[in-house]
């Protein structure tokens, strides 16, 4: 670690913003671009370094140097990035194996009419309890077709918090569903 890297630890470490905001404008687009390489996707790449330097002056004060801060901060959104990847290697995972789970089942269980009306209706009173903005996403994703990124500007948010407006959505449908099912089985 040299001398301004030294200088630069302290100083944010101490609650100095404008150094911070420096660090952040020199090294926020090359990090993007770093992160990019990686993960072949520039929105995911930006909320990325953006969560990253959140993490980096939230803890601040715990923050100490080993290396020199040009290669902390590369070997951070490295790590970050791959870590990033390997969730998304265990989402995909899991989905085809709900979704393998899913297509065996259902051809064996085809619904009647009243069940496809009942759960019509689970459907639409689920939607109607969902915070407006999860209804709102969960219904441009699925009824409209229209991917996240596509969601994500028209609303202008992050597409990790359309993930997560998903994520929520889709827990209660299967908490709804699983209550469904448990009741017809009883």
């Amino acid at each position: 670690m040299n001398l301004t890297d030294f200088y630069i630890q302290k100083k944010i470490q101490g609650g100095d913003i404008r150094e911070f905001e420096r660090l952040f404008t020199r090294y926020y687009g090359p990090l993007c671009h770093h992160a990019d390489k990686i993960l072949k996707d520039m929105d995911t790449a930006e909320d990325l370094v953006q969560e990253f330097f959140y993490h980096f002056w939230k803890n601040r004060e715990s923050f100490t140097l080993k290396l020199s801060l040009n290669a902390y901060l590369y070997q951070s959104i490295r790590n970050n990035a791959l870590h990033y990847l390997e969730h998304l290697a265990v989402r995909k995972s899991y989905a085809e194996h709900v979704f393998s789970e899913y297509r065996d089942s259902a051809k064996a269980n085809v619904p009647s009419d009243a069940e496809m009306k009942d759960l019509g209706n689970i459907i639409n009173t689920t939607l109607k309890k969902m915070p407006e903005r999860c209804s709102r996403i969960f219904r441009m994703n699925r009824f409209e077709g229209l991917k996240y990124r596509e969601i994500a500007l028209i609303l202008s948010v992050s597409v990790k918090t359309v993930e997560a407006e998903m994520g929520k959505a889709l827990q209660m449908f299967r908490k709804t569903l699983n209550d469904y099912t448990s009741e017809r089985t009883s």
